[in-house]
């Protein structure tokens, strides 16, 4: 490409091109040449903006392509692409400038088949299916009135968190166990299905929701690994599947008691809400009342006419012991429930204590801290590391890098990495 023909004279060789000027000529070079192209490719991190535009990408065994098809486009399409789809997509090449990104504008698509993720998930699935892991005979009914439901999720993502508000805004009172796992990686499956028998052996909960935020469909795979669907088909405590967004979807919504949207309906299906329970309890109670008060005024009325005077008296008395029996009923309903709320509240305040103890800040707070090797990986023994390797020290209060200049174990003499 001959610089000094493209760009105007003020902006020759001899002068420094702005950001914005060299990527206007890339963008002008890439539409001029690529105005109208197919494309080939697996669909990956699909997604629907407010907007109503798609954006998502175009993969091969090697390379990734980013692009875009606005709304009035996508209107048009017969099918909706989702994750894993293999399709070919016609538009053109451009560049998005705000990021420095050249994408493919689609202006059609058509499905051809299904990617390499989708036909081993599916083949998965009819495995699965065959042995008669997703009957709706294995499926156990989630309790109503659970006192302990456990979460096995990662401690730090937006799932965690909107499922302990809500849990919190229908039922204060329930005791919430969090199980952390990873669920995103190699080593997420082993780890999620760990937590999963980890509750059953120690029964921990009444209830599991075993789930992650949204993600595209490689992010969300260990939720379909042969390990997760075993160690969900042999749990005894009741499990609700919440991976992802209503779009989403994996093989443990296959295999759990009960399949949520997302992390926060499952929280709403896992816990009922207790001011709902007490408003009803208020509601039957009154109508309980005012029947016993009809029926009493029916049978006055209908004695009085019969017999004044003799009828009178047995009504009175037959009043006076309904009148003892409804005070008595309605006290030993109050009773029963007070003791129900007062046994919740004993076992939030256990619960409450196992998880306080078990809580990482309290564990750093005495001292201890958390190291990870790259940022990511947590490390668990020395001998994952070498000299060189650049550590993230987390304590209580903050956070340190540091480089690994000698290693060394339990019993073994100081190694230099």
């Amino acid at each position: 490409m001959n610089f000094d023909n493209s760009i105007n004279a003020e902006t020759r060789l001899s002068s420094p091109l702005t950001v914005s000027q060299i990527t206007s000529l890339i963008r002008k070079d890439l539409e001029s040449n690529y105005p109208d192209v197919i494309i080939e490719g697996e669909v990956s991190n699909c997604k629907i903006a407010a907007s109503g535009h798609l954006y998502f990408s175009l993969k091969d065994e090697e390379a990734v392509l980013q692009a875009v098809m606005f709304r009035r486009d996508l209107l048009t399409l017969a099918f909706v692409p989702r994750d894993g789809m293999r399709v070919w997509a016609r538009g053109a090449i451009s560049v998005y400038a705000q990021r420095g990104q050249y994408q493919l504008i689609a202006r059609s698509m058509r499905q051809t088949g299904f990617g390499d993720i989708l036909a081993m998930l599916e083949q998965r699935r009819r495995k699965f299916a065959e042995e008669g892991l997703f009957d709706e005979s294995r499926k156990k009914e989630i309790p109503i009135f659970p006192t302990r439901i456990g979460v096995v999720t990662s401690p730090t993502g937006a799932a965690i968190r909107d499922i302990i508000r809500v849990l919190h805004r229908r039922n204060p009172k329930v005791s919430i166990l969090i199980l952390p796992t990873l669920v995103q990686g190699q080593e997420a499956a082993a780890s999620i299905a760990v937590r999963i028998r980890q509750a059953n052996r120690w029964d921990l909960a009444d209830v599991l929701i075993v789930g992650r935020g949204g993600g595209s469909i490689e992010d969300l795979l260990p939720f379909s690994e042969e390990v997760v669907i075993r160690s969900i088909a042999e749990s005894h405590i009741p499990i609700i599947s919440a991976v992802g967004h209503e779009t989403d979807w994996a093989l443990s919504d296959y295999v759990a008691d009960l399949r949520a949207p997302t992390p926060s309906a499952a929280a709403e299906m896992a816990c009922s809400d207790l001011d709902l329970i007490y408003k009803e309890i208020a509601h039957f109670e009154n109508i309980f009342g005012q029947s016993m008060k009809h029926a009493l005024t029916n049978a006055r009325q209908r004695l009085s006419s019969s017999s004044p005077r003799i009828l009178e008296d047995i009504l009175m008395r037959k009043n006076i012991v309904a009148s003892q029996r409804f005070d008595a009923a309605i006290e030993n309903i109050r009773n029963g429930f007070q003791k129900r709320i007062e046994d919740l509240n004993h076992r939030l305040v256990l619960a409450s204590s196992a998880i306080e103890i078990a809580n990482p800040k309290e564990i750093m707070k005495r001292g201890f801290s958390i190291v990870k090797k790259n940022g990511v990986d947590i490390v668990r023994s020395s001998r994952t590391l070498a000299r060189g390797d650049l550590i993230n020290i987390m304590f209580y209060e903050g956070e340190a890098d540091a480089d690994v200049r000698t290693t060394s174990n339990f019993g073994d003499k100081r190694s230099q990495g």
